[in-house]
């Protein structure tokens, strides 16, 4: 099964699956190794591993797809990435998800904010009028060249427009073609009751560190019915304060005694990124290229 299907398969099961947010390579290789089944890759995590700023737009389609390859191709697991607006109108939307499905995507998120696109959680995000977003969708699903490839329509229409407006625009969504609709920022169980109940796709939730105050816990949205719920700034998040208390502490006391307790033993490091893996095909390609010539000379002799 490809990872594609497979994600699809996962999110039809309703079993709250939990997606961690990765922001690089080596984050969704650990995520891989720590046993998730499914690996998130979005905007806010990848601006702050790119540009140590804020998720308010200021990066392009390509620079996202070169980012989303390098997390594809470090795992073994269906990874849904994040495509903001889609990058412009509805012949920007076709490169982009032509890109990222090339990258190895097995998901991809396109939402309904106005350009340039800004984290969900921040003061200042607008919707476009429906029938853009509809007209933006139409033109992902053409695109995609697999079509299990699962294209997943957000709406931020919850914030300023109310759960009715977001609820209609997720039925509008999957009429147009999508394969999931997400209402964004619908995080109180009994609007997830309703969201779940009028919009006929499985449920994806959101604990978002960016949200800064949280509704409930994963136990609480698994017994809701929901299909998966992303942590799409944990892995960064963690990193951030790993590093910095790390970097604080050897600063303070100028000794490396005083962390060395608190880094990642070598030989776990050398596992994580494949050495031996590595050498055994350095190896393995040595040893064949050394074959090949040894027969030539000989057949020539």
């Amino acid at each position: 099964m490809t990872n594609r299907r497979l994600y699809r398969t996962l999110l039809q099961e309703r079993a709250a699956h939990v997606i961690p947010g990765a922001y690089d390579a080596l984050s969704a290789r650990i995520a891989e190794r720590t046993g998730f089944r499914i690996i998130g890759a979005g905007g806010y995590a990848a601006i702050g591993s790119m540009l140590a700023a804020p998720d308010i737009g200021q990066s392009n389609m390509r620079d996202y797809a070169e980012h989303y390859g390098r997390i594809c191709a470090a795992v073994d697991k269906p990874v849904t990435v994040d495509a903001d607006t889609g990058f412009g109108g509805v012949h920007n939307v076709t490169q982009m998800v032509r890109a990222f499905e090339a990258a190895g995507a097995a998901g991809i998120m396109i939402g309904d904010q106005i350009f340039p696109n800004r984290c969900g959680y921040l003061p200042g995000k607008a919707v476009v009028p429906v029938e853009e977003m509809l007209a933006k969708i139409r033109a992902a699903v053409a695109a995609r060249r697999d079509p299990d490839l699962l294209i997943i329509a957000r709406t931020d229409a919850r914030a300023d427009h109310g759960l009715e407006e977001a609820l209609a625009r997720c039925r509008h969504f999957l009429e147009a073609g999508a394969d999931i609709a997400k209402p964004q920022g619908v995080d109180r169980p009994e609007e997830i009751a309703r969201a779940i109940a009028e919009v006929p796709c499985p449920f994806m939730a959101t604990l978002s560190q960016a949200a800064r105050k949280r509704e409930q816990d994963i136990s609480d949205l698994r017994a809701l019915g929901v299909a998966a719920i992303s942590l799409p700034s944990i892995g960064i998040f963690a990193a951030a304060r790993a590093v910095r208390d790390v970097l604080g502490t050897l600063a303070a006391t100028g000794l490396l005694t005083s962390v060395e307790q608190r880094l990642m033993p070598l030989d776990d490091y050398y596992d994580l990124v494949g050495l031996q893996r590595g050498l055994a095909q350095e190896a393995e390609f040595q040893a064949e290229a050394a074959r090949v010539l040894s027969n030539q000379q000989m057949r020539s002799a």
